[in-house]
């Protein structure tokens, strides 16, 4: 640099160690004062052009800069965690629609004389076949859902467990349930169910704004959706009721033929792929061995009860070999990251608000899971001046102050 014609501190700076208050100091008056909280880089470089060397320049700045709490609002990454453990409804065998999932997708515009009236899909989904379900709305209220829960228990048998997001209609079916349940005999209908081989149903509901912790019901209704847009190709865009329940059972029925897996689809001499319609409706076709040899006499019985309970155990044993071994390996979320904790100051997501008028939160509660990770808190922030809690998952949370930093 001895022949630039750069200024003679930009040739010849001083040399500032790394670990030095003073180094810090100097690095937060540059990015807050001179650069008005710019990237790293701009930041180093404007040190360096004011006469400053320090040893390991990039990774002080740097560190210096991940603790600035105007960067963390403006460019902070959201909060993660190491994906959680499969519940044990996902990965053991039990009768369809056991445990179950739901959602609400819509609205579809249907037609009835001249008017034009909103109609929305309630899908069910079981959490060990991902067998679906489908029913309609005719309003997003309670006393809607509660008629399509009957339809569905109904027809699909009993359910021992619901769960979903925390969406206004399933909120107030599940305490309208509950209410209902206490006005009566708790014990005495507790003892009658249990007597008949049933459970009351328990609801299981997500934090709010946590749509990847339903994925299982989400991932179907994407599903579903694709199937409904080209059945509606080949049908009028004029639907009525009954058009559209016939819609939903088409496209039902087309769902829950689709593969589990997809190992042997390109093998020729291979099993047939396993679909939810192997359990649920048990036709499938069977390819007979040679003759003189049965593996599997009862699949031949005249007795058809002991076919479809054959169908049936074929079908989970199956379902452990092919399918839940392809649950083992995590898609995203690999890693052990620090835990949120009490005393946290973060910032909280709103998809109605744009990032620089997001409120501040302090986290007021956590909720560990099994593995002794936080993955969902309680926060305490101030809303048109009164001090209001939310449940929020991490993934809605950016940190701007540590606990331990405060």
């Amino acid at each position: 640099m001895k022949n630039s014609t750069s200024p003679f501190e930009v040739k010849h700076p001083v040399v500032i160690p790394k670990d030095d208050h003073t180094t810090k100091r100097l690095v937060c008056h540059y990015h807050h004062g001179k650069q008005h909280h710019k990237a790293y880089g701009i930041t180093h470089n404007a040190i360096r052009q004011a006469g400053y060397h320090i040893i390991s320049g990039r990774s002080v700045v740097s560190h210096v800069i991940s603790k600035c709490v105007s960067c963390r609002k403006a460019r902070g990454k959201f909060q993660d965690q190491k994906m959680a453990d499969l519940p044990s409804e996902r990965v053991t065998p039990s009768p369809p629609f056991t445990y179950t999932g739901m959602d609400v997708f819509g609205p579809f515009i249907i037609k009835e004389g001249r008017k034009e009236l909103k109609r929305w899909g309630l899908i069910f989904t079981c959490m060990a076949s991902r067998a679906i379900h489908l029913e309609t709305l005719n309003a997003m209220n309670t006393e809607s859902f509660i008629n399509a829960l009957r339809r569905f228990i109904a027809r699909r048998g009993k359910v021992r467990e619901i769960r979903s997001d925390q969406g206004t209609n399933f909120v107030g079916a599940k305490y309208e349930l509950s209410s209902a349940f206490q006005e009566l005999q708790e014990e005495s209908i507790k003892q009658y169910l249990s007597s008949q081989d049933c459970d009351l149903i328990h609801f299981k509901m997500n934090v709010p704004h946590a749509s990847h912790m339903g994925g299982i019901w989400e991932r179907q209704i994407r599903t579903t959706r694709s199937v409904l847009q080209s059945l509606l190709r080949d049908h009028s865009t004029q639907l009525d009721d009954e058009s559209l329940r016939t819609l939903m059972t088409e496209a039902e029925s087309i769902v829950n033929n689709r593969p589990l897996t997809v190992e042997n689809l390109a093998d020729p001499l291979g099993a047939e792929p396993l679909t939810p319609n192997h359990l649920l409706t048990c036709k499938t076709q069977v390819v007979l061995p040679p003759p003189g040899k049965f593996e599997s006499p009862d699949l031949y019985s005249r007795k058809r009860w002991r076919r479809v309970q054959y169908l049936a155990n074929q079908f989970w044993l199956r379902w452990q070999k092919e399918y839940c071994a392809l649950l083992q390996k995590r898609q995203r979320w690999t890693s052990t990251k620090r835990n949120v904790k009490e005393g946290d100051v973060v910032l909280m997501s709103d998809k109605d608000q744009p990032r620089n008028r997001w409120p501040l939160a302090l986290v007021s509660k956590t909720y560990p899971s099994k593995d002794q990770l936080v993955r969902k808190v309680q926060v305490t922030t101030v809303k048109d001046g009164l001090k209001k809690t939310y449940d929020r998952p991490i993934h809605k949370l950016v940190l701007l102050i540590a606990a331990e930093d405060r």
